[in-house]
């Protein structure tokens, strides 16, 4: 087992708010970016929150990939997000694929203020080709 997996929080985001409450839009535009950035959809479900006394409901929306997995998390009432990609990089190293699925979902919702990490999962089993660019791009030595 070894993989990617990125994370970013996202705040005040001055997108459309439909991309926030919409979650067929949403997931419509999850599975357009996980196409375009070369990995397979398998299964998708996506889930609309109730409305709160601060404002409309927000929106899960997850996409269960051959290599893994992307969630997103809607908060309207706050414009924020959290985006959730998980690659497994076992058979192939998918990490630039990882990377702009992240880079496409962050555009959408143009955060004022963006946290991205990134973990190396299951590094002591990978392949030797594998830990090499783990360690690589730690360094910064890969984009």
């Amino acid at each position: 087992m070894q993989g990617l997996h990125l994370t970013a929080d996202l705040g005040d985001c001055r997108c459309d708010p439909a991309w926030l409450t919409d979650a067929a839009r949403l997931m419509a535009r999850c599975t357009q970016v996980v196409q375009t950035a070369g990995l397979q959809a398998v299964n998708q479900l996506a889930h609309t929150f109730p409305p709160t006394p601060h404002g409309p409901g927000g929106v899960t929306a997850t996409v269960l990939l051959a290599e893994s997995h992307l969630c997103v998390h809607t908060w309207p009432e706050q414009a924020g997000v959290t985006v959730d990609v998980y690659v497994c990089n076992f058979s192939a190293d998918h990490s630039v694929k990882a990377h702009a699925l992240m880079d496409a979902l962050v555009a959408l919702f143009a955060p004022q203020q963006a946290q991205r990490q990134a973990w190396h999962r299951g590094a002591a089993s990978a392949p030797e080709q594998f830990k090499q660019k783990a360690a690589d791009m730690a360094k910064g030595a890969i984009e």
